[in-house]
């Protein structure tokens, strides 16, 4: 072997051995990118997760807020039109009321009423009030039943009220009370669920 040969020889054996060791190199650098980049792709998940769930929870929040202030906003709307048509029925009530204080009915309700709010004081003392309203009444109430009558100051839109003072009772078949108490008791559209 020639001198030539011998350094093509050495030049390819330390070209052999450099290659080696740069591919090593490379395959080392390689495996360590390729550990930083799953490090990396694991965080990032980790990130993207984390990131999730608190947009989950956001979204929930805010749809749960969306749907509070919507129910809110429907029991508001509700109690509003709950309010007026009680209000338009009980303007109803009212009218037909009125109406049948005219008629002979009524005027025989009120001789009921004097008749036994008499009978039950048995004799005591009483007064017996009729509305301002029935004053055209009282005359012939006051035949029928044999009862004097007093007009009541006080406006109880009709019916009969009747004070026994020796036993403190108050005998009230008065329409004005009855019809407050059922504004107050009644309950439209009740069985929806929403108050």
């Amino acid at each position: 072997m020639n001198i030539d040969e011998k350094l093509d020889f050495l030049q390819d054996s330390a070209m052999e051995e450099a290659r080696a060791k740069a591919n090593k190199i490379i395959m080392q650098h390689e495996e360590a990118l390729q550990s930083v980049l799953s490090k990396h792709e694991q965080e990032a998940k980790k990130q993207m997760d984390t990131r999730l769930k608190a947009e989950r929870v956001t979204s929930k929040q805010q749809l749960n807020m969306a749907s509070s202030k919507a129910q809110l906003e429907l029991k508001r709307t509700l109690g509003k039109t709950k309010t007026r048509l009680k209000k338009e029925l009980f303007d109803e009530v009212r009218e037909l009321l009125n109406d049948y204080m005219k008629t002979p009915e009524y005027e025989e309700l009120l001789v009921s009423y004097v008749k036994r709010a008499a009978m039950y004081a048995k004799g005591e003392e009483m007064t017996i009030y009729i509305n301002a309203s029935d004053k055209d009444k009282k005359e012939k109430l006051e035949q029928k039943t044999g009862m004097s009558l007093t007009i009541s100051e006080e406006d109880f839109i009709g019916g009969v009220r009747s004070v026994i003072k020796t036993r403190n009772i108050l005998i009230d078949h008065a329409f004005k009370d009855a019809l407050d108490r059922e504004y107050h008791n009644i309950n439209i559209g009740g069985g929806t669920g929403i108050e």
